[in-house]
C-alpha cells in the first residue's frame, strides 16, 4: 500500500488518475496473492517434513517391538527347553529392545503432534491482515 502513497502524481492536483491506481492496484494484488502462497507453501512443506519424521520413528518403533516379540518368544522357548540362564539373557534383550522402541514411538508422536494441523496458519494470519488493511485503505480513501 506504500506504492500508492509515495507514487508519482501524474495530474495537476497531485492525485494519481484512476487508471494508475488501478493499475497499481492490480499488480499489488498480484503480487501480494503469490507471496501469500509462496508463504503457506513453505508452511505446509514444513508440516510435511514433521509428519515424515513421525511416521518414520513410528515405523522404526514398531519393527523392534517386533524383533522384541521375537525374542521375547525365543526366551520362552528357551525357558522352556532348558531350565539354564540362557532364557534370562534372552528375556533382557527383549526388554532392552521394547525401552528402545517405546522410546522411538514417543519421539514419533511428539513430531507427528507439531505436523498438525496441516492448515498454514501464519499465512491465514498474513492474509487476514493484509484485507483489513486494504479494507481500511479504502475506507480511508472514500473519507473527504
Amino acid at each position: 500500500m506504500a506504492d500508492v502513497a509515495t507514487s508519482r502524481t501524474s495530474r495537476a492536483g497531485g492525485e494519481p488518475s484512476t487508471a494508475e491506481l488501478v493499475q497499481r492496484g492490480t499488480e499489488q494484488v498480484s503480487r501480494l496473492i503469490r507471496d501469500e502462497l509462496a508463504l503457506a507453501r513453505a508452511e505446509l512443506t514444513e508440516k510435511g517434513k514433521h509428519a515424515g519424521i513421525g511416521v518414520g520413528l513410528f515405523g522404526g518403533g514398531g519393527a523392534l517391538a517386533l524383533y522384541g516379540l521375537g525374542v521375547l518368544i525365543a526366551a520362552v522357548v528357551l525357558l522352556l527347553a532348558t531350565w539354564i540362564a540362557a532364557w534370562l539373557a534372552a528375556l533382557i534383550v527383549a526388554v532392552l529392545l521394547f525401552a528402545v522402541a517405546g522410546i522411538l514411538a514417543l519421539a514419533g508422536r511428539k513430531q507427528v503432534k507439531q505436523a498438525v494441523p496441516p492448515v498454514p496458519a501464519a499465512a491465514v494470519r498474513s492474509v487476514q491482515a493484509d484485507v483489513d488493511t486494504i479494507t481500511a485503505a479504502v475506507k480511508d480513501r472514500g473519507r473527504p
